[in-house]
């Protein structure tokens, strides 16, 4: 017994313990709704303070009803405008669901990029794969062949509502928001992730006569970030890394499903490029691919953004 004991004990206690975190990563973390809330000085000197709720990654499935109350709930911070980094959906029937949580959303002005998750279904793969792929140096289209058979979505349901609510695409494209006497340009991408980003027809920087220029895009591979900040933009948001998804506590991500470093794989923190720094805000977003609903030391959230002047 006492042989028993020493050969078997260890693995199954690894075993209990393997089993227990995937209990907590898939029964309570994964719909564990925080809020992170950051400060930014971005603003001319002498305007006031503009607040920005940044939601992403969504990845709605039919049925997850706590989310949609949770992403319903966010209104009642009465942001000044809302931004949608993009991947709302992980199921083709999502598209009512998603527009039921971001209902009250939408009674504020608003834009929003798309992700591959809302052009595409999610396929199954195994999240191992993740980490084979960042020791390659691929990640998405990238780096990888292109996917064959993919479930398409209806993108275009959820374009076209949103567009209806007022909310500005840009989908490699440029749109202003009008607040109160104040004017945000804004400047978005396609999803690099999946080489639909154009920076040519966006090119050029903030626009003159705004009070503030923003960058938008979903996933934050280097080559949109070098662009927006060589372009002289003060604050660049995007999504996509999940934050990381799967983390291992005071360590922190093995991932980012692009190839910006781990140490920007969420949160606040700065890029620079060329003669300029940008401040870069990469949400670690509410959802996750509906073949990998966990999450382990990175709860899902939204971020409410306070603008304030430069110092």
């Amino acid at each position: 017994m006492g042989t028993m004991r020493a050969r078997y004990g260890v693995p199954l206690t690894l075993t209990a313990v393997g089993a227990a975190g995937l209990a907590y990563a898939a029964g309570f973390e994964v719909r564990s709704f925080r809020l992170r809330r950051v400060t930014v000085p971005v603003l001319p000197r002498g305007m006031r303070p503009l607040r920005v709720l940044q939601v992403s990654d969504i990845h709605m499935v039919s049925g997850q009803r706590k989310k949609q109350r949770w992403l319903q709930s966010l209104a009642g911070l009465r942001p000044d405008f809302v931004i949608n980094t993009g991947d709302n959906l992980s199921d083709p029937e999502g598209v009512p669901e998603t527009l039921d949580a971001l209902g009250p959303l939408m009674e504020f002005p608003g834009a929003y990029v798309f992700g591959s998750n809302d052009y595409y279904g999610p396929k199954l793969r195994n999240p191992a794969r993740y980490l084979i792929e960042r020791a390659q140096g691929r990640h998405g289209l990238n780096g990888n062949a292109p996917v064959v058979g993919a479930v398409h979505n209806p993108w275009e349901d959820l374009r076209d509502a949103f567009d209806t609510a007022g909310w500005v695409g840009l989908s490699n494209s440029r749109g202003r928001l009008k607040l109160d006497g104040i004017e945000i340009a804004l400047t978005g991408l396609d999803d690099p992730h999946i080489k639909r980003d154009r920076y040519a027809e966006v090119a050029g920087g903030p626009e003159s006569g705004a009070d503030l220029s923003l960058a938008v895009v979903h996933a934050p591979y280097l080559r949109t970030l070098d662009a927006f900040t060589a372009d002289g933009y003060p604050l660049i948001l995007a999504g996509h890394t999940h934050g990381g998804q799967l983390c291992i506590p005071f360590y922190g991500a093995l991932v980012t499903n692009c190839d910006i470093d781990t140490d920007r794989v969420k949160g606040l923190s700065t890029h620079t490029a060329g003669a300029h720094t940008s401040y870069l805000h990469v949400s670690a977003g509410c959802g996750t691919n509906r073949y990998t609903p966990v999450r382990f030391a990175c709860p899902p959230e939204a971020t409410l953004l306070t603008l304030t002047a430069r110092g």
